[in-house]
């Protein structure tokens, strides 16, 4: 062969993967739905396994199995609690930076192709203005974002939502 692929087989070796990672979850679901301990609907607080014969559980006997758990300490006050919207925030900032210098990369890339000792000089004038532009937008777009950011820190504690 010349070691050039068809297309269909490019494609074959997708499906067979995605279709394998459609099984694997599939079949672990399965298993565990057949080997875990059913609940007794006459007794409700006991559980027994169909598979190993003998295997009931009372749970009526441990009263704290309902409770949440936490490190081994007693649990303190209410599970649900309310956090302030600022603090989503936040986490909003982090993931719009965190996104923006993935751009920040690719803008990177860019540069480096338009640096590349193996560009023909021909055709290195054009990826430097090309890596020129792409910059700028960069600057751009994060100097929009920065505006966004200094705007939110600078009205601190006052996010109400």
């Amino acid at each position: 062969m010349s070691g050039i692929e068809s297309v269909p087989s490019a494609y074959l070796s997708i499906g067979f993967l995605a279709i394998l990672g459609i099984i694997m979850p599939l079949t672990n679901f399965l298993i565990t739905w057949v080997i875990r301990p059913k609940v007794d609907p006459a007794r409700p607080h006991i559980t027994k396994s169909y598979l190993l014969e003998g295997y009931e559980v009372d749970h009526s006997l441990y009263p704290r199995r309902l409770t949440t758990f936490e490190c081994g300490s007693e649990p303190v006050g209410d599970a649900m609690i309310q956090f302030h919207f600022q603090y989503y925030w936040y986490a909003i900032i982090f993931l719009v930076f965190d996104v923006a210098f993935m751009f920040l990369v690719l803008g990177g890339m860019v540069v480096g192709n338009a640096t590349s000792p193996e560009l023909a000089e021909n055709s290195r004038e054009s990826a430097v203005e090309d890596a020129k532009m792409a910059m700028m937008i960069l600057a751009i777009f994060f100097s929009t974002m920065s505006a966004g950011v200094w705007y939110v820190f600078r009205k601190r504690g006052r996010i109400y939502i």
